[in-house]
């Protein structure tokens, strides 16, 4: 079976801490895959379940009728692909301006690569192949919430912004700045991303057998360009400990 999750930009409602709540419909023929990726979806903070269907021709009036933010879709329904449900809902963004784009995450066990090209050509934005455990949707899903929020915060875009979108550019291509070294940047970065829980720049210079001043000049350089997280520590005297988590 294949899934795509198809991302709608869309809605007003609130989560908790005045946040935007990202709005989904879940698409499957099988009811009990529909019932197991929509409490995938509910484990998530700021995603909430608010329909589900089971053949292209529901998902098509599900979607006009609730506006969601994002769909589960499956490509394998009784009557229609879900390419064909997907395509359909860009001719209806065609038709309708003012009517929220949608972007497209595949969630796949097909490994066929026509399925992949199609998927791409009618707008995916990535792909996950099947089996896939929560941990692995989660994540997708807390990704494009992420990529949604900088985009809302941004007036203009710049390359580094581009690339989260897109994907990041071949190795070698991304300049740094002066007096950063590349290898040094990739032993920060897998440094980071070995620590999901976050480090702070002492404790990435111990993980990384740096001196502290050079692994917070690259914590720093992560932070400005949205790869990495800043959040602040607080207890004892003197200022609170700023911690580090790759969001890249």
């Amino acid at each position: 079976m294949v899934l795509v999750v198809a991302l709608v930009t869309c809605g007003d409602d609130e989560g908790e801490g005045g946040l935007a709540m990202t709005r989904v419909l879940v698409v499957d023929d099988d009811f009990m895959v529909a019932k197991l990726h929509g409490r995938y979806v509910a484990t998530v903070a700021g995603f909430a379940v608010v329909g589900v269907a089971h053949s292209g021709a529901q998902a098509l009036a599900a979607a006009e009728r609730l506006r969601p933010d994002l769909i589960l879709l499956d490509v394998y329904l009784p009557d229609m692909d879900g390419i064909a449900v997907l395509r359909e809902l860009r001719a209806a963004e065609e038709r309708d301006p003012g009517r929220a784009p949608v972007d497209v995450l595949f969630i796949t066990a097909a490994r066929d690569a026509e399925v992949v090209r199609a998927a791409l050509r009618a707008g995916a934005l990535h792909y996950l192949i099947k089996p896939f455990n929560q941990a692995a949707l989660q994540e997708q899903l807390r990704h494009v919430a992420a990529l949604r929020a900088r985009l809302d915060g941004l007036a203009e875009a710049r390359q580094e912004d581009v690339d989260q979108i897109f994907g990041p550019r071949p190795p070698g291509s991304r300049e740094l700045p002066k007096g950063l070294a590349p290898h040094t940047a990739d032993l920060v970065e897998h440094t980071l991303r070995a620590h999901p829980a976050g480090l702070s720049a002492t404790e990435c210079a111990e993980a990384g057998s740096l001196s502290r001043v050079s692994a917070r000049r690259y914590l720093e350089y992560f932070a400005d360009t949205g790869r990495a997280e800043v959040t602040l520590k607080y207890g004892g005297a003197g200022r609170p400990e700023r911690r580090y988590r790759w969001v890249g």
